[in-house]
């Protein structure tokens, strides 16, 4: 409820919560008519990718067949499009999730309605990237705050103009009318999201407190990691805008030919 107060006091007219895998969180906003209920799911590509899946304005019953077909993607897919539901791939130029492979992005440009072009806590970069491939692909673009403490909540989100019911505002998702907005990551804002959840941690759990000296490590450790994202980033976006000129090459030569 309090994610939820806040998102009202910053402006947002309606209101829905992505945790992994899970529903439990939304239980006591289902009843809110500003609220719609969606999950991001980690589900495995073909290639034995691992990737984050947003997909928006669900049921209950849709969280439990959700759960049940996220390690096989065709099917996970196949049902998402029968039931007209809409999903995004995730943050897909972060090595958040692991690995990635050339073919995992034609999934990506093949297979998703959209992208997260705007997550609150990724790399300009990776963020840019996205929005890049949207563009080329004509691909609906969404956006977050992925939020994990109470600050960061909010901080992104995703705008559709001249919606006035949640109806609209999820028909101009689909349409690709969505705008992204608000802030990407960075190495403060994660930093201090760390050490916040830290302090929550030893606050609820007091028997926590000898971890607390590591916590002299965290803007280290967030500093390594954010230059593993730059060279993630860098490296999948030249991989792929090499892959996407070869491919049109060939289909030029091929009409050429024809």
């Amino acid at each position: 409820m309090a994610v939820y107060s806040k998102l009202k006091r910053l402006g947002m007219d309606l209101v829905t919560i992505t945790d992994h895998d899970s529903i439990d969180a939304a239980e006591e906003l289902r009843s809110r008519p500003d609220f719609f209920l969606s999950e991001e799911v980690t589900c495995r590509l073909p290639s034995g990718t691992e990737l984050h899946m947003g997909v928006y304005d669900i049921t209950e019953r849709d969280h439990i067949e959700l759960q049940r077909r996220r390690d096989d993607f065709d099917r996970l897919t196949a049902w998402l499009r029968e039931r007209n539901l809409l999903f995004s791939a995730n943050h897909i130029f972060s090595s958040l999730t692991g690995r990635r492979s050339l073919g995992d992005f034609e999934r990506f440009e093949r297979d998703f309605p959209a992208l997260e072009t705007r997550n609150g806590h990724m790399l300009a970069r990776a963020n840019e990237n996205a929005a890049a491939m949207a563009d080329f692909t004509a691909k609906a673009e969404v956006g977050g705050s992925d939020a994990h403490a109470m600050a960061s909540v909010g901080c992104a989100w995703t705008v559709v103009p001249r919606a006035r019911t949640r109806e609209e505002y999820l028909d101009g998702l689909r349409r690709g009318q969505g705008r992204v907005r608000g802030a990407t990551g960075s190495y403060w804002k994660l930093t201090r999201d760390i050490l916040a959840i830290g302090g929550e941690m030893v606050r609820h759990n007091p028997s926590t407190l000898p971890l607390a000296p590591l916590a002299v490590f965290v803007p280290l450790v967030i500093a390594g990691t954010y230059v593993i994202e730059s060279f993630f980033a860098r490296l999948w976006m030249a991989r792929y805008l090499r892959a996407r000129a070869e491919r049109f090459a060939s289909i030029e030569v091929a009409e050429v030919a024809a």
